[in-house]
């Protein structure tokens, strides 16, 4: 795929992350009977909840992953090897 392409969905998935998580915290404020903080404040705090987001995603990613191969080659040895 193209870089510039990747680029172009990488940024709009974020943009759609960051409203989405904007429109999430404006409606918990209210919710909660809290003032909504102003637009660049929401902005920032959306931004670096977003960021976290995507550590965990990663770190869970990986933890899944790591576990399903231990279980294929579990699986593989008690078969007697791989069959690649």
């Amino acid at each position: 795929m193209d870089e510039q392409i990747k680029k172009s969905l990488k940024k709009a998935v974020e943009h759609s992350e960051v409203s989405l998580t904007r429109s999430i915290l404006r409606w918990k404020y209210k919710k909660g009977g809290n003032q909504v903080p102003v637009d660049h404040q929401l902005e920032n705090e959306a931004r670096e909840i977003a960021g976290r987001m995507h550590q965990v995603i990663a770190k869970r990613g990986k933890n899944v992953w790591n576990e399903l191969k231990a279980v294929y080659v579990k699986g593989n040895k008690k078969k007697g090897g791989s069959s690649r």
